[in-house]
Protein backbone atom coordinates (compact mmCIF):
# COMPACT_ATOMS: atom_id res chain seq x y z
CA UNK A 1 0.00 0.00 0.00
CA UNK A 2 1.59 3.56 -1.03
CA UNK A 3 1.80 5.90 1.86
CA UNK A 4 1.79 9.84 0.71
CA UNK A 5 3.83 11.99 3.20
CA UNK A 6 1.67 15.37 3.64
CA UNK A 7 3.28 18.31 5.82
CA UNK A 8 0.35 19.91 7.09
CA UNK A 9 0.83 23.64 7.70
CA UNK A 10 -2.43 25.33 9.36
CA UNK A 11 -0.81 28.94 9.59
CA UNK A 12 -3.63 31.48 10.76
CA UNK A 13 -7.19 31.85 11.54
CA UNK A 14 -9.53 29.75 10.15
CA UNK A 15 -6.75 27.93 8.44
CA UNK A 16 -6.18 26.08 11.96
CA UNK A 17 -10.22 25.13 11.34
CA UNK A 18 -10.56 24.07 7.71
CA UNK A 19 -7.01 22.13 7.46
CA UNK A 20 -8.26 20.02 10.67
CA UNK A 21 -11.57 19.23 8.72
CA UNK A 22 -9.56 18.58 5.54
CA UNK A 23 -7.52 16.26 7.50
CA UNK A 24 -10.44 14.63 8.91
CA UNK A 25 -11.77 14.29 5.20
CA UNK A 26 -8.54 13.24 3.61
CA UNK A 27 -8.37 10.50 6.55
CA UNK A 28 -11.89 9.30 5.92
CA UNK A 29 -11.26 9.03 2.29
CA UNK A 30 -7.94 7.29 2.71
CA UNK A 31 -10.55 4.40 4.73
CA UNK A 32 -12.63 4.15 1.83
CA UNK A 33 -10.78 3.72 -0.95
CA UNK A 34 -8.07 1.50 0.96
CA UNK A 35 -5.57 1.71 -1.51
CA UNK A 36 -3.19 4.29 -0.18
CA UNK A 37 -2.64 5.87 3.20
CA UNK A 38 -1.95 9.52 4.34
CA UNK A 39 1.00 10.30 7.15
CA UNK A 40 0.50 13.76 8.17
CA UNK A 41 3.22 15.54 9.81
CA UNK A 42 1.94 18.97 11.62
CA UNK A 43 3.91 22.14 11.68
CA UNK A 44 2.57 24.92 13.88
CA UNK A 45 4.41 27.67 11.63
CA UNK A 46 2.47 31.09 11.53
CA UNK A 47 1.99 34.54 13.38
CA UNK A 48 1.89 33.15 16.47
CA UNK A 49 5.33 31.31 15.89
CA UNK A 50 6.33 34.58 14.58
CA UNK A 51 5.37 36.35 18.12
CA UNK A 52 7.19 33.60 19.99
CA UNK A 53 10.50 33.36 18.10
CA UNK A 54 10.05 36.28 15.37
CA UNK A 55 10.25 33.93 12.76
CA UNK A 56 7.21 32.85 10.38
CA UNK A 57 8.90 29.30 10.53
CA UNK A 58 12.25 28.33 11.74
CA UNK A 59 15.45 28.78 9.38
CA UNK A 60 15.52 25.37 8.56
CA UNK A 61 11.80 24.99 7.96
CA UNK A 62 12.22 24.22 4.45
CA UNK A 63 14.63 21.34 4.97
CA UNK A 64 11.99 19.86 7.42
CA UNK A 65 9.28 19.87 4.44
CA UNK A 66 11.56 19.23 1.40
CA UNK A 67 10.97 15.55 1.01
CA UNK A 68 7.35 15.39 1.50
CA UNK A 69 5.15 13.95 -1.28
CA UNK A 70 2.52 17.61 -0.75
CA UNK A 71 2.14 20.55 1.75
CA UNK A 72 -1.64 21.34 2.99
CA UNK A 73 -1.85 24.96 3.92
CA UNK A 74 -4.59 27.13 5.61
CA UNK A 75 -3.92 30.69 5.54
CA UNK A 76 -1.12 33.05 6.83
CA UNK A 77 -1.74 36.26 8.20
CA UNK A 78 -2.94 38.21 11.51
CA UNK A 79 -4.19 41.60 12.64
CA UNK A 80 -1.30 41.83 14.83
CA UNK A 81 1.55 41.01 12.36
CA UNK A 82 2.18 43.08 8.69
CA UNK A 83 1.24 41.21 6.31
CA UNK A 84 4.15 41.95 4.27
CA UNK A 85 6.11 39.96 7.60
CA UNK A 86 3.83 37.18 7.35
CA UNK A 87 3.17 36.63 3.76
CA UNK A 88 6.67 36.82 2.95
CA UNK A 89 7.83 34.90 6.28
CA UNK A 90 5.88 31.80 5.35
CA UNK A 91 4.07 31.21 2.08
CA UNK A 92 5.86 33.00 -0.13
CA UNK A 93 9.18 31.90 1.71
CA UNK A 94 8.02 28.37 0.54
CA UNK A 95 6.43 29.04 -2.80
CA UNK A 96 9.22 30.95 -4.02
CA UNK A 97 12.28 28.68 -3.05
CA UNK A 98 10.65 25.44 -3.59
CA UNK A 99 9.99 27.01 -7.46
CA UNK A 100 6.31 26.57 -7.18
CA UNK A 101 5.66 28.78 -10.45
CA UNK A 102 2.19 27.50 -11.47
CA UNK A 103 -0.75 28.28 -9.45
CA UNK A 104 -3.49 26.86 -10.48
CA UNK A 105 -7.09 28.05 -9.66
CA UNK A 106 -10.29 26.35 -11.21
CA UNK A 107 -13.75 28.24 -10.67
CA UNK A 108 -17.02 26.67 -11.55
CA UNK A 109 -20.55 26.92 -9.74
CA UNK A 110 -20.95 23.99 -7.65
CA UNK A 111 -24.21 22.20 -7.24
CA UNK A 112 -26.94 23.91 -5.01
CA UNK A 113 -24.74 27.46 -5.35
CA UNK A 114 -26.04 30.62 -6.68
CA UNK A 115 -23.90 32.68 -8.56
CA UNK A 116 -24.79 36.57 -8.00
CA UNK A 117 -24.45 36.99 -11.69
CA UNK A 118 -28.08 37.10 -12.66
CA UNK A 119 -27.68 35.25 -16.29
CA UNK A 120 -25.97 32.18 -14.84
CA UNK A 121 -27.20 29.39 -13.67
CA UNK A 122 -23.83 27.11 -13.43
CA UNK A 123 -22.89 25.37 -16.99
CA UNK A 124 -21.62 29.30 -17.91
CA UNK A 125 -19.00 29.16 -15.51
CA UNK A 126 -16.41 26.61 -15.39
CA UNK A 127 -13.17 28.59 -15.55
CA UNK A 128 -9.21 27.87 -15.04
CA UNK A 129 -7.43 30.30 -14.08
CA UNK A 130 -3.16 29.74 -14.47
CA UNK A 131 -1.51 33.00 -12.27
CA UNK A 132 2.72 32.79 -12.56
CA UNK A 133 3.27 32.41 -9.17
CA UNK A 134 7.10 33.40 -8.70
CA UNK A 135 8.28 36.69 -10.70
CA UNK A 136 6.30 39.47 -12.06
CA UNK A 137 5.20 42.16 -9.42
CA UNK A 138 5.52 40.02 -6.52
CA UNK A 139 9.54 39.08 -7.46
CA UNK A 140 10.21 41.13 -4.32
CA UNK A 141 12.75 43.58 -6.35
CA UNK A 142 12.53 46.94 -5.32
CA UNK A 143 13.57 48.64 -2.18
CA UNK A 144 12.98 52.31 0.15
CA UNK A 145 15.67 55.29 0.76
CA UNK A 146 15.48 58.38 2.95
CA UNK A 147 12.38 56.82 5.04
CA UNK A 148 11.25 58.88 7.21
CA UNK A 149 12.02 62.30 4.52
CA UNK A 150 10.01 63.98 2.42
CA UNK A 151 12.07 63.11 0.06
CA UNK A 152 11.54 59.08 -0.12
CA UNK A 153 11.47 57.05 -2.24
CA UNK A 154 10.19 53.09 -2.67
CA UNK A 155 9.79 50.89 -5.52
CA UNK A 156 8.55 47.86 -6.41
CA UNK A 157 10.17 45.76 -9.75
CA UNK A 158 8.34 43.90 -12.00
CA UNK A 159 11.07 41.19 -13.36
CA UNK A 160 9.88 38.97 -15.88
CA UNK A 161 11.91 36.46 -17.55
CA UNK A 162 11.72 35.01 -20.93
CA UNK A 163 12.26 31.28 -19.25
CA UNK A 164 9.62 32.21 -16.66
CA UNK A 165 7.36 33.41 -19.09
CA UNK A 166 7.36 30.73 -21.76
CA UNK A 167 6.99 27.96 -19.17
CA UNK A 168 3.94 29.62 -17.63
CA UNK A 169 2.70 30.02 -21.13
CA UNK A 170 3.18 26.95 -22.26
CA UNK A 171 1.85 25.11 -18.86
CA UNK A 172 -1.38 26.95 -19.35
CA UNK A 173 -1.78 25.67 -23.32
CA UNK A 174 -1.05 22.23 -21.73
CA UNK A 175 -3.88 23.15 -19.60
CA UNK A 176 -6.34 24.64 -21.96
CA UNK A 177 -5.28 21.30 -24.62
CA UNK A 178 -6.74 19.12 -21.83
CA UNK A 179 -10.25 20.73 -21.45
CA UNK A 180 -12.97 20.01 -23.99
CA UNK A 181 -13.29 23.33 -24.94
CA UNK A 182 -9.57 23.92 -25.93
CA UNK A 183 -9.55 27.61 -25.09
CA UNK A 184 -7.69 30.10 -23.49
CA UNK A 185 -7.52 33.80 -22.77
CA UNK A 186 -3.94 35.40 -22.60
CA UNK A 187 -4.64 38.42 -20.21
CA UNK A 188 -2.31 41.35 -20.68
CA UNK A 189 -1.40 44.96 -20.13
CA UNK A 190 1.02 46.11 -22.72
CA UNK A 191 -1.09 48.91 -23.70
CA UNK A 192 0.21 50.54 -20.78
CA UNK A 193 3.39 48.03 -19.57
CA UNK A 194 5.26 48.12 -22.46
CA UNK A 195 7.91 46.25 -21.52
CA UNK A 196 7.41 43.40 -19.59
CA UNK A 197 4.44 42.76 -20.69
CA UNK A 198 5.14 43.28 -24.69
CA UNK A 199 7.35 40.49 -23.57
CA UNK A 200 4.75 38.47 -22.63
CA UNK A 201 2.64 39.01 -25.17
CA UNK A 202 5.34 38.30 -27.86
CA UNK A 203 6.03 35.05 -25.89
CA UNK A 204 2.77 34.13 -26.06
CA UNK A 205 2.12 33.96 -29.66
CA UNK A 206 5.59 31.88 -30.26
CA UNK A 207 3.94 29.40 -27.62
CA UNK A 208 0.74 29.41 -29.76
CA UNK A 209 2.38 27.87 -32.56
CA UNK A 210 2.83 24.49 -30.83
CA UNK A 211 -0.94 24.00 -30.10
CA UNK A 212 -2.53 24.54 -33.07
CA UNK A 213 -5.31 22.77 -31.45
CA UNK A 214 -5.91 25.26 -29.20
CA UNK A 215 -7.73 28.73 -30.11
CA UNK A 216 -6.16 31.45 -27.85
CA UNK A 217 -6.98 35.48 -27.57
CA UNK A 218 -5.38 38.01 -25.43
CA UNK A 219 -7.70 40.58 -23.70
CA UNK A 220 -6.34 43.08 -21.32
CA UNK A 221 -7.24 42.82 -17.74
CA UNK A 222 -9.50 45.35 -17.27
CA UNK A 223 -11.59 44.48 -20.00
CA UNK A 224 -11.10 40.80 -18.65
CA UNK A 225 -13.09 41.92 -15.44
CA UNK A 226 -15.84 43.21 -17.53
CA UNK A 227 -15.82 40.26 -19.77
CA UNK A 228 -15.80 37.87 -16.32
CA UNK A 229 -18.68 39.46 -15.38
CA UNK A 230 -20.59 40.00 -18.67
CA UNK A 231 -19.58 37.06 -21.02
CA UNK A 232 -18.78 34.58 -18.65
CA UNK A 233 -19.61 31.50 -20.84
CA UNK A 234 -17.11 32.81 -23.07
CA UNK A 235 -13.89 32.28 -20.96
CA UNK A 236 -12.52 28.53 -20.28
CA UNK A 237 -8.51 28.54 -19.49
CA UNK A 238 -6.77 31.84 -18.31
CA UNK A 239 -3.34 32.22 -17.83
CA UNK A 240 -2.19 36.03 -16.16
CA UNK A 241 0.72 37.24 -14.45
CA UNK A 242 1.01 37.07 -10.80
CA UNK A 243 -0.62 40.13 -9.75
CA UNK A 244 -3.17 40.42 -12.57
CA UNK A 245 -4.34 36.13 -12.02
CA UNK A 246 -4.67 37.18 -8.05
CA UNK A 247 -6.86 40.18 -8.76
CA UNK A 248 -8.73 38.46 -11.08
CA UNK A 249 -8.91 34.95 -9.27
CA UNK A 250 -10.49 36.26 -6.29
CA UNK A 251 -13.38 37.97 -8.61
CA UNK A 252 -13.92 34.93 -10.20
CA UNK A 253 -14.36 33.25 -6.67
CA UNK A 254 -16.50 35.65 -5.35
CA UNK A 255 -18.59 35.12 -9.25
CA UNK A 256 -18.98 31.69 -8.64
CA UNK A 257 -20.74 32.19 -4.62
CA UNK A 258 -17.98 32.69 -2.17
CA UNK A 259 -14.49 32.74 -1.74
CA UNK A 260 -14.73 29.75 0.66
CA UNK A 261 -15.61 27.61 -1.85
CA UNK A 262 -12.28 28.32 -3.94
CA UNK A 263 -8.94 26.07 -4.25
CA UNK A 264 -5.63 26.96 -5.86
CA UNK A 265 -2.47 24.24 -6.29
CA UNK A 266 0.73 26.03 -6.14
CA UNK A 267 2.78 23.54 -8.52
CA UNK A 268 6.12 22.70 -8.53
CA UNK A 269 5.07 20.81 -12.33
CA UNK A 270 8.98 19.44 -13.19
CA UNK A 271 8.37 17.60 -8.87
CA UNK A 272 11.94 18.62 -7.75
CA UNK A 273 9.38 20.19 -4.76
CA UNK A 274 7.01 19.45 -3.24
CA UNK A 275 3.71 21.15 -4.40
CA UNK A 276 1.53 23.00 -2.19
CA UNK A 277 -2.07 22.95 -1.53
CA UNK A 278 -3.90 25.43 -0.25
CA UNK A 279 -7.63 27.48 -0.03
CA UNK A 280 -7.92 31.04 -1.51
CA UNK A 281 -9.64 32.51 1.61
CA UNK A 282 -7.23 33.94 4.10
CA UNK A 283 -7.05 34.07 7.62
CA UNK A 284 -10.77 35.52 8.10
CA UNK A 285 -9.95 36.41 11.83
CA UNK A 286 -13.65 38.43 11.46
CA UNK A 287 -14.99 34.57 12.12
CA UNK A 288 -11.94 32.46 13.58
CA UNK A 289 -13.26 30.73 15.94
CA UNK A 290 -16.88 31.04 15.48
CA UNK A 291 -17.02 27.26 14.13
CA UNK A 292 -18.38 28.50 10.72
CA UNK A 293 -16.03 28.72 8.36
CA UNK A 294 -16.59 26.72 4.72
CA UNK A 295 -14.18 23.92 4.85
CA UNK A 296 -15.13 23.40 1.10
CA UNK A 297 -12.47 25.59 -0.55
CA UNK A 298 -9.93 23.22 1.57
CA UNK A 299 -11.86 19.84 0.41
CA UNK A 300 -11.80 21.16 -3.37
CA UNK A 301 -8.26 21.66 -2.90
CA UNK A 302 -7.82 18.22 -1.41
CA UNK A 303 -8.61 16.93 -4.68
CA UNK A 304 -6.31 18.79 -6.48
CA UNK A 305 -3.46 17.23 -4.02
CA UNK A 306 -5.17 13.83 -4.61
CA UNK A 307 -5.01 14.52 -8.26
CA UNK A 308 -1.24 15.10 -8.36
CA UNK A 309 -0.19 12.28 -6.00
CA UNK A 310 -1.88 10.04 -8.39
CA UNK A 311 -4.59 9.06 -6.47
CA UNK A 312 -7.71 10.46 -8.94
CA UNK A 313 -10.12 7.84 -7.98
CA UNK A 314 -9.88 9.07 -4.53
CA UNK A 315 -10.32 12.73 -6.07
CA UNK A 316 -13.80 12.16 -8.08
CA UNK A 317 -15.11 9.86 -5.31
CA UNK A 318 -14.36 13.69 -2.76
CA UNK A 319 -15.38 15.64 -5.80
CA UNK A 320 -18.46 13.80 -5.87
CA UNK A 321 -19.14 14.27 -2.26
CA UNK A 322 -18.41 18.17 -1.83
CA UNK A 323 -21.07 18.18 -4.74
CA UNK A 324 -23.59 16.32 -3.21
CA UNK A 325 -23.30 18.52 0.14
CA UNK A 326 -23.19 21.99 -2.05
CA UNK A 327 -26.18 21.16 -3.33
CA UNK A 328 -28.34 21.19 -0.16
CA UNK A 329 -29.17 24.35 0.93
CA UNK A 330 -29.11 23.06 4.72
CA UNK A 331 -25.68 22.35 4.77
CA UNK A 332 -24.96 25.95 3.08
CA UNK A 333 -22.50 27.81 5.85
CA UNK A 334 -22.91 32.01 6.19
CA UNK A 335 -20.79 32.98 3.47
CA UNK A 336 -23.12 30.73 1.43
CA UNK A 337 -26.18 32.61 2.69
CA UNK A 338 -26.83 29.71 5.69
CA UNK A 339 -26.45 28.91 8.99
CA UNK A 340 -24.90 25.23 8.99
CA UNK A 341 -20.95 25.10 10.67
CA UNK A 342 -17.34 23.78 9.85
CA UNK A 343 -18.36 20.63 11.69
CA UNK A 344 -21.78 19.72 10.05
CA UNK A 345 -20.43 20.08 6.60
CA UNK A 346 -17.40 18.42 7.50
CA UNK A 347 -19.42 15.40 8.66
CA UNK A 348 -21.74 15.62 5.69
CA UNK A 349 -19.00 15.33 3.23
CA UNK A 350 -17.60 12.30 5.25
CA UNK A 351 -21.08 10.65 5.44
CA UNK A 352 -21.23 11.20 1.74
CA UNK A 353 -17.65 9.54 1.03
CA UNK A 354 -18.66 6.45 2.57
CA UNK A 355 -21.75 5.76 1.00
CA UNK A 356 -20.59 6.95 -2.23
CA UNK A 357 -21.01 3.65 -4.45
CA UNK A 358 -19.67 5.31 -7.62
Amino acid sequence: MKTHRIAAIPGDGIGKEVIAAGIEVLEALARRDGGFTLAFDHFDWGSDYYKAHGLMMPEDGRDQIRNHDAIYFGAVGAPDVPDHISLWGLRLAICQPFDQYANVRPTRVLPGITSPLRHVSGPELDWVIVRENSEGEYAGVGGRVHRGLPEEVATDVSMMTRTGVVRIIRFAFEMARSRPRKLLTVVTKSNAQRHAMVMWDEIAAEVARDYPDVTWDKMLVDAMTMRMTMKPETIDTVVATNLHADILSDLAAALAGSLGIAPTANLNPERRFPSMFEPIHGSAFDITGKGIANPIGTFWTATMMLEHLGEKPAADRLMRAIERVTADPDLHTPDLGGKATTRQVTDAVIASIGADNA
